[in-house]
């Protein structure tokens, strides 16, 4: 595993110790929608923080669990919240700086639109970026259902890619690109529409 998956693996940590510092009941699907990962994936990491000691698990009658931090848990949260506080500020930088690379590039080859796919803190870096060109954001889309809208505009579902056929398909998220990334492809649509900013390194990869 390189730094850049152990960096991902520990924020994921880092957020599913945060959202169940509370006693409320949550089922795994429910914290696979709020986290945007996989259910296999949330009962993974929950198995191995059960075993580190940083959580326990409290049943509820009609087989509902609350997953409870304990001290350790509570110390390991504010461990990783420190560590990650520097990994955020350079995600900040190398992201905003690859990002406006790539619309750099794209406003050089003649395109005047792009479509973000996905929501999360990386498209806000990346909608920072978009400004400072002269290129429109047509659309936004994810494949999770979401609330208001998106500097402005509405977030649709994957599907409406098929409307924008002549925007570039960009995957604003970190931690599900690959899994927006195959989506799109299931769709149909043209490898070589989508664009795939990286992080944590923050490499760039075009389809």
């Amino acid at each position: 595993m390189n730094n850049s998956e152990k960096s991902l693996e520990s924020y994921r940590a880092l957020l599913l110790l945060s959202e169940i510092t509370g006693e409320e009941p949550l089922s795994q699907r429910e914290l696979s929608r709020r986290l945007g990962i996989a259910v296999g994936l949330v009962n993974s990491y929950l198995k191995n923080l059960v075993a580190k000691g940083y959580v326990r698990v409290k049943n509820f009658p009609s087989n509902r669990y609350a997953y409870l931090l304990t001290p350790q848990g509570l110390a390991e949260k504010s461990r990783l919240a420190y560590q990650h506080l520097s990994y955020f500020t350079s995600l900040y930088t190398v992201a905003r700086q690859d990002y406006l690379g790539l619309f750099r590039r794209l406003e050089a080859a003649g395109q005047r639109e792009v479509a973000f796919c996905g929501v999360d803190e990386v498209a806000e870096v990346a909608y920072l970026s978009l400004r400072e060109t002269g290129i429109k954001l047509a659309a936004v889309m994810d494949d999770v259902p979401h609330e208001g809208d998106f500097f402005g505009v509405s977030v649709q579902s994957l599907d409406a890619a098929q409307q924008h056929a002549s925007a570039p398909l960009v995957i604003t998220s970190l931690k599900r690109r690959d899994d927006l990334a195959q989506a799109l492809g299931m769709l149909g649509l043209d490898p070589c529409r989508v664009f795939i900013a990286g992080s944590g390194a923050v490499k760039e990869e075009v389809r």
